[in-house]
C-alpha cells in the first residue's frame, strides 16, 4: 500500500527521535519516497547526516541554507505529501499546533498541508496525562489530525506508563491500514441524513430540537474519504462540509426530508440516518404571524410526520444496507433493538443521554453499535469522528460477512 507513496515525516526533539531511522528505513524498504522536516531540538537526539542517507533527501530543519541560500519552501513540501507523520510529537509542538503557533519550519509546513495528518505523540506518563495535553490532543483530533496512540511501558524517565511513542513497525501498519480503508466504500453510493427538521407554526416559530448535524457530517466525511460517492440529505445547520464525493442536499421539515430520502433510496448502496426528524408536526401552519393577544390560551394540533427510517425498511432490496440512530433516555437496549426489528434496519446506533458527553451539542459521541444479527458492540466515548471511523469499519465487516 505504500509502494510510490509520498510520505513528510516531521521529527520534533523528544528522545523517541532514535526510533526515526528505523522507521524511514521501513518506509522506504515498503516502496515510499520519504522526506524530513525536523525541529532545531530533533538535532539533539538523531544528526541530519544519519536522515539524509536514509531517506535519500537532504534534512529541511530551516526556510533556507544560510550557507548557499537554498530554499526549503514549507508550501511545496506540504503539497508533495501523500501523508504527513509527525514523530514524536513531543507536548510541546502538540500545543503550538492546537493554538496555531508557527514558530519553525515543521509547524508552517503542518499548517499548509493538505493531505492526512498523523502524529504520535511521547513524553513521560504525567505529562500524557495532563489536562492540557489531553486537551491538546483532543483539538487536534478534532481538527482532522490523526493521533497514532502511545502505549504503555518503561520510559526514558524511568517511570511506567503511558506516554511511550509507538513502534515503528505499529506506525508502519498503521499508514497501510488507512491506505487501505481509504477506497473501501469505492463505488458505493451512500445517502445520509444529518441535523434537525423545523416545523413551522407561523412564518416566525417552529417546533425542532437540539440536533447541530456533527455526527451526520462527521459520518458524510468519513464514508467520502474511503471512496463512497454520498448524498447527504441535511436539515438547518451551523456546519458545512467541503468535499467533491458529497452532495449536501439541504432541506427544512420532516415532510421535505422524507420526500428526499425516499427519492434517492432506490439507487443506494447503504443508507445511514442520523437526522433528528422531528415526530410531531402542527396540523395547521398558519401564514401571517400569531400576535401574543392571539397566542393567549393558543393550541396546537399536532400530527405525526412520515416514519423515514420505517419507509426506508420497508422499501429495502436485499443488496441494501440500513443503518438508524436511536436516541434515548431509558430502557436503551431494549428499545433499540425493537426499533431494529420494526424498522427493518440493519444496524441501529444507540445513543443515551444519560452519558456524559453524548448526544445533542457535544464534540464527543458514546454509542453502542445493535446489529439486526449478532451481537452488540459499545463503545467507548470518542470524538464523533472516530466514532464515525468505528461505525465504518463495522458495516466494512457486517458488508463482508
Amino acid at each position: 500500500m505504500l509502494q510510490g507513496k509520498k510520505i513528510l515525516l516531521g521529527i520534533t526533539g523528544g528522545i523517541a527521535a532514535y526510533k526515526i531511522p528505523l522507521l524511514i528505513r521501513l518506509l522506504k524498504k515498503r516502496g515510499a519516497e520519504v522526506r524530513v522536516v525536523a525541529t532545531p531540538d530533533a538535532l539533539h537526539f538523531v544528526t541530519p547526516l544519519t536522515l539524509s542517507v536514509l531517506s535519500q533527501n537532504p534534512v529541511a530543519v530551516a526556510p533556507f541554507n544560510p550557507d548557499d541560500g537554498t530554499w526549503y519552501s514549507h508550501v511545496d513540501m506540504a503539497l508533495w505529501a501523500d501523508l504527513m507523520v509527525i514523530a514524536p510529537a513531543t507536548a510541546n509542538t502538540m500545543a503550538k499546533m492546537a493554538g496555531g503557533i508557527a514558530d519553525n519550519l515543521l509547524l508552517t509546513t503542518w499548517l499548509a498541508s493538505r493531505c492526512p495528518v498523523f502524529f504520535a505523540p511521547a513524553m513521560d506518563v504525567d505529562m500524557f496525562n495532563h489536562p492540557c495535553t489531553g486537551g491538546n490532543i483532543s483539538k487536534l483530533m478534532q481538527m482532522g489530525n490523526i493521533q497514532i496512540e502511545p502505549g504503555s511501558g518503561e520510559l526514558a524517565s524511568g517511570l511506567c506508563g503511558e506516554g511511550r511513542m509507538e513502534e515503528p513497525e505499529k506506525i508502519v501498519e498503521l499508514l497501510e491500514e488507512y491506505l487501505h480503508k481509504r477506497n473501501d466504500f469505492a463505488g458505493k453510493k451512500v445517502l445520509i441524513s444529518a441535523g434537525p427538521t423545523r416545523e413551522p407554526i407561523d412564518p416566525v416559530r417552529y417546533i425542532s430540537n437540539y440536533s447541530t448535524g456533527r455526527m451526520g457530517y462527521a459520518i458524510a466525511a468519513a464514508f467520502a474519504e474511503r471512496g463512497a460517492e454520498v448524498r447527504l440529505v441535511s436539515g438547518p445547520v451551523e456546519i458545512s462540509i467541503n468535499h467533491p464525493s458529497v452532495q449536501v442536499l439541504p432541506v427544512t421539515t420532516a415532510g421535505e426530508m422524507f420526500e428526499a430520502c425516499t427519492s434517492l433510496w432506490s439507487d443506494s448502496d447503504l443508507a445511514v440516518m442520523t437526522a433528528a426528524v422531528a415526530d410531531f408536526t402542527p396540523e395547521n401552519r398558519v401564514t401571517e404571524k400569531i400576535s401574543k393577544g392571539e397566542a393567549a390560551g393558543l393550541h396546537l394540533n399536532l400530527v405525526r410526520t412520515p416514519d423515514i427510517l420505517k419507509t426506508l425498511g420497508d422499501t429495502k432490496k436485499a443488496n441494501q444496507y440500513l443503518v438508524g440512530f436511536a436516541l434515548e433516555t431509558q430502557h436503551e437496549l431494549e428499545n433499540a433493538k425493537a426499533k431494529c426489528q420494526n424498522k427493518k434496519a440493519d444496524l441501529i446506533v444507540l445513543n443515551s443521554l444519560r452519558d456524559a458527553g453524548a448526544g445533542f451539542g457535544t464534540l464527543t459521541n458514546k454509542v453502542t453499535l445493535v446489529p439486526a444479527t449478532g451481537e452488540t458492540v459499545s463503545l467507548p466515548l470518542m470524538s464523533k469522528k472516530e466514532v464515525a471511523g468505528k461505525l465504518l469499519d463495522f458495516i466494512r465487516i457486517q458488508l463482508n460477512d
